[in-house]
């Protein structure tokens, strides 16, 4: 059943969520501080019986300096750096095994897969802990340091997002001026995030983009994960103005008014998880170009292998080197 607005007036709804004023200043002091920090990307190969495919363990410096893990796989054989996909997982999942999601290698990229902190234990698995002290917070990671900005886990978990693009880009098997950033659902807000925070990617695709429209999710869904702050805020119930003041901080939509890439979105009108106006607030927040898929008879799963079908099209268009075909758009 449709869970949200009429389709017409999603297409028309703003956010209100706050700016804060010093929203700028905070991630380029977080990104700041991280890169300061940490050491040399590592990368491992990793024993397989793929004939196409190779892949490796990384190791690269996330938040605070703290070690993250991510899959790196690549067309077996490639001569030269190659325009490259990073994506993110949805919530609950990890980078999972290094034999799972092969399409974007296959389809001719560098593909870094990132871990996702203290995750990765709900539908694939992790390998990437979350050190940062425990606070009263609801199971789940969504109110873990929800009182403050500084101690928020979405404020880890978006500058790892971030530094994995930076250490992709330290790899020889990237082409630093091709990079990509994807990913559905967490992965999907994770990547709208960071394509506001690095302003020279070529692209971002993100499905069904979770922490987007925050204030409004919490109260017009009662799935989890969005859920867990309700139930947060049902026993601490002196805390709404702080929670949402550091939400704001991670909200995608604030993101969106600051992301110049182009951009392309899916959106699902069934979506009990992340209700279609928090991906319409997005996506009518958004600085650059965008395009839009509208899947009105699917839930949280959206348009599924369509989507990632779309999503090589869009790719293969914005990671074009000039001088050659890009890989998916029926060469390389």
């Amino acid at each position: 059943m449709y869970t949200d607005l009429p389709e017409e007036r999603l297409r028309a709804h703003r956010s209100g969520v706050r700016n804060p004023e010093d929203f700028d200043r905070f991630w380029a002091d977080t990104l700041a501080e991280a890169r300061s920090a940490g050491f040399a990307v590592r990368v491992e190969p990793v024993p397989t019986d793929l004939a196409g495919i190779d892949v490796y363990d990384v190791t690269l410096p996330g938040f605070a300096g703290q070690p993250v893990r991510a899959w790196l796989r690549v067309p077996s054989g490639a001569g030269a750096a190659l325009p490259t996909v990073v994506q993110y997982a949805g919530y609950g999942g990890g980078r999972g095994h290094p034999l799972e999601n092969l399409l974007w290698a296959a389809a001719g990229y560098a593909h870094l897969q990132m871990d996702t902190r203290g995750q990765g234990s709900g539908w694939s698995r992790g390998d990437t802990p979350d050190p940062a002290p425990a606070g009263p917070e609801v199971p789940g990671v969504m109110t873990r340091g929800v009182a403050d900005p500084r101690t928020y886990y979405y404020r880890r978990l978006i500058t790892d997002a971030v530094r994995a693009v930076d250490a992709a880009r330290a790899l020889p098997a990237v082409d630093p001026e091709r990079v990509a950033v994807l990913g559905h659902s967490q992965g999907g807000g994770l990547a709208l995030a960071v394509g506001a925070l690095v302003p020279d990617l070529r692209a971002v695709v993100a499905g069904v983009p979770f922490l987007c429209d925050i204030p409004r999710a919490i109260v017009v869904t009662d799935a989890r994960p969005y859920r867990e702050v309700r139930d947060y805020l049902a026993v601490h119930r002196d805390a709404e103005d702080r929670v949402l003041n550091t939400l704001a901080y991670v909200d995608g939509v604030n993101f969106a008014r600051r992301c110049h890439l182009p951009a392309r979105y899916s959106v699902a009108l069934m979506d009990d998880i992340v209700p279609p106006s928090t991906v319409f607030a997005a996506v009518n927040a958004h600085a650059g170009p965008t395009e839009l898929s509208v899947w009105r008879y699917n839930g949280h799963e959206a348009g599924g292998i369509e989507d990632d079908e779309a999503a090589l099209r869009f790719l293969g268009k914005h990671l074009a080197d000039d001088t050659d075909l890009a890989p998916g758009a029926g060469g390389g």
